[in-house]
């Protein structure tokens, strides 16, 4: 069922690497899932979230499970409702659908990997054993060049359905958000070779890679890493503990290896946060 319509103006590179760029109105459509036409695009964007790892989540199973959830979630399409769907955003009841195989597997797995930040790791392993918190797991995904202008709609719809859901008394009332994300690594030396690029002349602003916009927007983080969603920024200011890890399946790097060095990212973000989190989302991008 279709939400409602959000012009976005957005950016894309001509064919031609000298080219200026072309800036397109687009409307994209804010729409429920829909599990007759979305489950093919869907699981797409979890392979995307999780990368190599994703195979180890049952991602069958947890994409029936986000179909399955009336009323919460949203999809972008730009072609009307009958669209495949770009990008996605929903919740799930981890104390809910503790033994959903997908749940299961992907909780077991953050706790091991938070072994790396101990303090997170008490903390999620804390919230998962008490029978008084509550744990919404928040997925959200995109396709690379979608803007990000489209994510705070998404998060206030959102917002706004679990409101909705809690008053119906169904069991959405969540203690905390686990929100995962993903990030890539450049090593001093891959900057160095990002940076010593020629410009390219142009009469207007080119559309740039995420590493090259990461450049430009700051310096560089004392790890190396990157995020590949910018409201991951608000995300983490509203987060009690941030996690990033490599991936389990990723093959070792070395000088030779190709393209880059993608990473997982977990935030845990208080529920009574997370409004407040969703306005600044707005104000920054929107």
């Amino acid at each position: 069922m279709a939400k409602r319509k959000q012009g976005v103006e957005d950016a894309a590179d001509d064919a031609g690497s000298d080219s200026d760029v072309s800036l397109v109105d687009v409307d994209f459509d804010f729409c429920s899932p829909n599990p007759d036409i979305d489950y093919h695009a869907l699981k797409k964007l979890l392979v995307q979230l999780f990368q190599r790892d994703a195979e180890s989540f049952h991602l069958e199973a947890l994409t029936d499970l986000i179909l399955s959830q009336p009323g919460i979630g949203t999809t972008v399409k730009t072609d009307g409702e009958e669209g495949d769907p770009y990008a996605v955003l929903t919740a799930i009841s981890e104390r809910e659908k503790r033994d959903h195989p997908a749940i299961k597997a992907l909780t077991e797995y953050w706790v091991q990997k938070s072994s790396a930040l101990p303090a997170m790791q008490q903390e999620l392993q804390r919230l998962l054993d008490d029978t008084s918190s509550h744990v919404g797991l928040v997925l959200c995904e995109r396709l690379i060049n979608m803007p990000v202008q489209v994510i705070p709609h998404m998060y206030r719809m959102l917002a706004e359905e679990l409101k909705a859901a809690v008053e119906g008394g169904q069991p959405y009332n969540f203690t905390h958000l686990l929100i995962p994300s993903r990030t890539y690594h450049l090593s001093e030396e891959e900057e160095r070779a990002l940076g010593a690029r020629p410009a390219r002349k142009t009469k207007t602003k080119k559309v740039k890679t995420p590493a090259q916009q990461a450049q430009v927007a700051m310096t560089r983080p004392a790890d190396g890493v990157y995020t590949f969603h910018p409201e991951d920024d608000v995300i983490r200011e509203a987060a009690t503990h941030t996690l990033d890890y490599p991936f389990s399946k990723e093959e070792p790097r070395d000088k030779e290896s190709f393209g880059l060095d993608t990473r997982g990212r977990l935030m845990l973000v208080p529920a009574e946060r997370f409004v407040e989190m969703v306005r600044k989302m707005g104000e920054t991008y929107c």
